[in-house]
């Protein structure tokens, strides 16, 4: 193989993995790379080979006129599984447990390290539900969300908890949150690009799905349907959510005497091949 060959490999795999669940047009590539479309196949096609035989991915060939290449980078399960371990084991912390009863995750929420790998894995869940977005509330929720919706290539919406009048007229609903049993609210942009589209909702947070649910009927007035909700943690009481269906990463059972037990759902259990440690 020649030097020149060599140097186009590297350089079209840095292209196609530097923009995963993006199609990348084979004329522009070809321009780019000043080689004909019959080379240019033959080097993705052992590009192909080569990423999806190391389990590093998928890449899907588009035909017709603009057609093109998309990477789909593969689910690290190994990395994954540490990163829960050590996600566990932060939350297990009895100084986590917040006066209220609740677990304290915001340090972790916000911490790119953290939330990137759990955002691929919730992406991966609902992969297959061809969403237009994923929305979610203020504040806790947006790394989660972000890191989401980036794994899926589609845009996040915010709702807010109250009205900004810098973002022009809202639609707003008021809503009782099914475990403090408090009146609240929830207001999302008239200009929001959801409009009849398919919504992903994520969150930090569930206990009873009170939000989630209020999330679903906000995002129904704009004719939007939510067709999945994933959270990051999910309390294991009440069992009677609010919501018909929701996927989470972790499930909580409440302990008198601490935090009680965090452990990986069962779905989360399949995805990374999950073992417990001894």
């Amino acid at each position: 193989m020649s030097e020149q060959r060599h140097r186009r490999l590297a350089v079209l795999t840095r292209v196609l993995t530097r923009m995963p669940g993006r199609q990348v047009n084979l004329n522009d590539l070809g321009r780019q790379l000043n080689v004909a479309k019959s080379t240019l196949s033959e080097d993705l096609l052992l590009i192909k080979e080569s990423l999806e035989g190391a389990g590093l991915g998928v890449i899907d060939s588009q035909v017709g006129a603009s057609g093109g290449v998309t990477f789909w980078p593969a689910l690290d399960a190994v990395g994954l599984r540490e990163q829960l371990h050590q996600f566990i084991a932060e939350l297990s912390n009895v100084d986590r447990l917040t006066p209220d009863g609740f677990l304290y995750v915001t340090d972790l929420l916000f911490s790119p390290s953290r939330i990137d790998g759990l955002g691929a894995l919730l992406a991966e869940r609902f992969r297959a539900l061809d969403l237009d977005c994923v929305a979610t509330v203020e504040t806790r929720g947006i790394p989660l969300a972000l890191a989401t919706a980036r794994a899926l290539r589609v845009d996040t919406v915010l709702l807010r908890r109250d009205h900004h009048l810098s973002e022009g007229s809202s639609l707003s609903i008021n809503y009782l949150s099914g475990s403090s049993r408090h009146v609240q609210s929830m207001s999302l942009a008239r200009r929001a690009p959801v409009r009849q589209g398919r919504v992903l909702f994520v969150d930090d947070f569930m206990q009873a799905g009170g939000t989630a649910r209020a999330a679903q009927d906000l995002l129904g007035d704009f004719g939007a349907k939510v067709v999945g909700v994933g959270v990051l943690v999910a309390t294991h009481e009440p069992a009677d959510k609010l919501v018909e269906d929701y996927s989470a990463i972790l499930e909580w059972v409440r302990s008198d005497e601490g935090v009680g037990q965090v452990f990986p759902s069962d779905w989360v259990r399949r995805m990374v091949k999950w073992e417990d440690k001894q």
